[in-house]
């Protein structure tokens, strides 16, 4: 399983996979003991450890609480886009994928499961997956490639009208940048454009 992934993407450093991870869903255990806590291609993408999928899964679940199905995370990009299955949505027998992006405050239906993700998506459309050519950029520029626990996220997010440009991107901490990309969504949610959302209180 995940052999034409393996083949494209290659491993920033050794990785043994994650072993602990009996209390998620059997095909992101299967992917974990595979690759659990790997980066490939200089960051671009990573499979995140069995702690960091429970943790960002429920971090998800907090900032969409509205959403209908069950979310497990398993992978993030270099701009801390998170990629998960979603328990409600069936596709060839497994769970559908879906991509929560803190830059827009949005969660996208992906039309492929775990499986076909790996296999297909990341390499037939990786442009459109992961925003290759961006991250190029970024790193022609002299940006750093983060790390496991790290992201390239946005100063200004998207739906708070920053620029999809390089001078609004920054070399964060994946955790601090979720956590304040949360308490953005979940205060903007529902605001008219050009409205001020008022003091966010980032010790709560």
């Amino acid at each position: 399983m995940f052999e034409r992934f393996s083949s494209r993407y290659r491993l920033d450093d050794p990785v043994a996979g994650d072993t602990s991870v009996a209390s998620l869903p059997p095909e992101v255990k299967t992917l974990l003991e595979a690759f659990g806590g790997g980066s490939f291609n200089g960051g671009i993408y990573r499979v995140v450890s069995a702690r960091m999928a429970v943790d960002l899964s429920e971090l998800v679940a907090r900032t969409f609480p509205r959403f209908p199905g069950k979310i497990t995370c398993f992978g993030v990009d270099w701009l801390g886009r998170l990629f998960a299955q979603d328990q409600h949505r069936s596709l060839n027998g497994l769970p559908g994928v879906v991509m929560i992006e803190p830059g827009t405050g949005e969660m996208l239906q992906i039309p492929c499961n775990i499986l076909s993700f790996h296999e297909n998506e990341l390499i037939e459309y990786r442009e459109e997956a992961l925003a290759e050519k961006f991250y190029f950029r970024w790193i022609e520029a002299g940006g750093r490639a983060p790390s496991i626990t790290q992201c390239v996220g946005y100063k200004r997010p998207l739906f708070l009208g920053g620029v999809d440009e390089l001078e609004n991107l920054e070399l964060s901490d994946l955790d601090v940048y979720w956590e304040v990309a949360s308490l953005l969504i979940l205060r903007a949610r529902g605001v008219p454009l050009g409205s001020s959302i008022g003091k966010i209180d980032l010790d709560t």
